[in-house]
């Protein structure tokens, strides 16, 4: 499934999704911009392609150019869907998060493990109207690709954190104080309102997918420090926004290197996972999930000349975590 930027092929390696304060990524030699048509409507923005130490990046800013998108606006699936679409097999999230324990101080970077829901309102599985799957999330970070992250962080001078729970509240609001107590006694270690759904779907999409939790505040909960409020966090969001950008860079240089991170199971997330019949599967479903689920229904895609298998899950590097 590689790219074109002219009529030259492009693989991208390495998908980054921006949070706030990250509109922009650093030190991209910009190839193109690519606007994907998906089936589940429109991403949050443009894709930059580009390259980064010898290897194509495709970055994505989580809110659109602007902050334009509330995190209930997004579109998370169709922003997964097109990094399945542009080859991607890596996606690095950078998230603005609260923190829920002293030791994650503003600017500090956590790389969670865990994630809990308390979403409401969002879309998250590409599956149904014809085709069933159940992925395993037990373990919903790539343990591999996160273990680069952090120690890119930590190669970069960073205050890192490995580990932890993430808490995905709906928003747009922040917590109440109430709320904020109760999520501490459940253990959580940080908070924010984006990352479960791009988690899910990553794994669907049989995408290895890790987060930098950029902390910016303590929540309401300590009651030494000013509660949460945009206007607190403006000046650490642009401090964590440099980091970020060297932490990034780091992380492609590793990648490019053959970081020998391990191997994960994340791009075999499906193999066992469907669970309709195959000749129960309407066309129309198999179209609409091609880029995710062709390799499983080799003779059934849009154009029955395309051989899944030529994917980004194809040749050596398949099943390799980071």
């Amino acid at each position: 499934m590689n790219q074109r930027v002219g009529n030259t092929p492009v693989r991208v390696d390495v998908g980054v999704i921006g949070g706030s304060g990250l509109y922009e990524m650093d030190g991209l030699e910009r190839l193109e911009e690519r606007h994907v048509e998906t089936p589940f409507g429109e991403p949050s923005d443009a894709f930059v392609l580009g390259r980064m130490h010898g290897i194509t990046v495709a970055f994505l800013p989580r809110h659109g150019r602007g902050h334009r998108l509330l995190p209930s606006e997004l579109n998370f699936r169709a922003n997964l869907w097109a990094m399945k679409q542009l080859g991607v097999q890596r996606i690095v999230s950078l998230s603005a998060v609260g923190s829920m324990r002293e030791r994650y101080a503003p600017t500090h970077i956590v790389v969670p493990h865990q994630f809990i829901d308390r979403t409401r309102h969002r879309p998250d599985t590409f599956f149904g109207e014809g085709i069933a799957a159940h992925v395993g999330f037990a373990d919903p970070i790539c343990r591999s690709l996160a273990a680069v992250l952090y120690r890119s962080g930590r190669e970069v001078g960073v205050t890192m954190h490995e580990g932890g729970t993430y808490l995905c509240m709906e928003g747009p609001q922040f917590s109440t104080r109430a709320e904020s107590h109760t999520y501490r006694s459940w253990d959580v270690d940080v908070i924010g309102m984006t990352n479960l759904q791009e988690a899910k779907l990553a794994r669907e999409a049989e995408i290895c997918y890790a987060t930098l939790a950029l902390v910016t505040d303590y929540d309401c909960w300590h009651e030494e420090e000013d509660d949460v409020s945009v206007h607190n966090v403006v000046g650490v969001l642009e401090q964590n926004a440099r980091a970020a950008q060297q932490i990034v860079s780091e992380i492609v240089r590793s990648i490019a290197g053959g970081d020998p991170a391990g191997r994960c199971s994340c791009h075999d997330a499906l193999l066992h996972a469907i669970m309709t019949a195959p000749d129960r599967i309407p066309d129309a479903a198999l179209h609409r999930l091609w880029p995710i689920v062709g390799r499983y229904f080799p003779g059934r895609g849009p154009d029955d000349t395309e051989d899944p298998a030529a994917g980004p899950l194809a040749g050596p590097e398949q099943g390799a975590g980071a």
